[in-house]
């Protein structure tokens, strides 16, 4: 058997026992599981995909999935030209924002739920809460700018998927989507969110846990800079002084 159809039969037969455990547990709306629960972050990472499937207890709805990575502060700084040079001069932080967003839906999200939904369950990076930190004496314009900015850096370096990713139905209660971790995605745990829509109304949800880990030579250095910063930034000195005497070296002798 090839090895695509063996995956395919493989998920028939995990996605039927989803079905199945749904339909036994009448107080749950959905089942939903991960491909993987752990990504492993080596020198090596270029980015991953992990199947998100599962299964409907009842045939009709319409599914969002949510992925939001762990919360950290986050700065945005506007540079303005002083003479001949471009500096920082403003900075505003914005408290426990999502460090990775990622949305999918079997719809458009504007024919799924209502606004007031989708700012209930924070579906897209308009309805985060970013609540800035030391802002004071920032107008209300000068705040919406600093967020518009922050949505853009996130979305310019990957972290804040800028489109909509598409969750396919396979028959009427079966489901599944791919989710995207690029090269650049910070560990930690990330909490992935799917959600059972009917009539423009979330009827259940369930939550489900993702680590993404930094293993093997990667952790150690990691480790390394976190724990000894001035022998980590003294070796890096030196590495860097070495490999530039070395390539001189090999220049000379052409």
């Amino acid at each position: 058997m090839r090895p695509d159809r063996a995956l395919g039969a493989a998920l028939l037969v995990l996605l039927l026992g989803l079905l199945a455990e749904a339909r036994s547990a009448r107080a749950v709306g959905l089942v939903a599981d991960l491909s993987h629960r752990l990504i492993a972050i080596t020198t090596a990472f270029a980015g991953t995909e992990v199947l998100l499937f599962g299964a409907l207890e009842e045939p009709g709805s319409e599914v969002v999935v949510l992925v939001k990575g762990p919360p950290a502060d986050q700065a945005v700084r506007r540079k303005s030209r002083i003479g001949p040079i471009w500096l920082n001069t403003r900075e505003v932080t914005f408290k426990g924002t999502p460090t990775y967003l990622a949305l999918a839906a079997s719809k458009p999200l504007e024919q799924l739920v209502p606004p007031a939904e989708r700012a209930r369950y924070q579906l897209g990076p308009e309805h985060l809460p970013l609540e800035p930190i030391g802002a004071v004496g920032t107008s209300e314009r000068e705040l919406a700018e600093f967020r518009a900015a922050l949505i853009r850096n996130k979305q310019r370096q990957g972290l804040w998927a800028a489109d909509l990713g598409k969750v396919a139905f396979l028959g009427d209660r079966l489901f599944r989507t791919t989710l995207f971790f690029p090269a650049n995605v910070p560990p930690g745990t990330y909490q992935v969110q799917v959600l059972e829509v009917r009539n423009g109304v979330v009827t259940s949800a369930q939550s489900s846990a993702l680590a993404i880990s930094k293993v093997g030579l990667e952790a150690n250095l990691s480790n390394f800079a976190r724990q000894q910063p001035a022998l980590y930034g003294l070796a890096a000195i030196l590495i860097a002084i070495g490999a530039g005497w070395g390539a001189s070296l090999v220049f000379e002798r052409r």
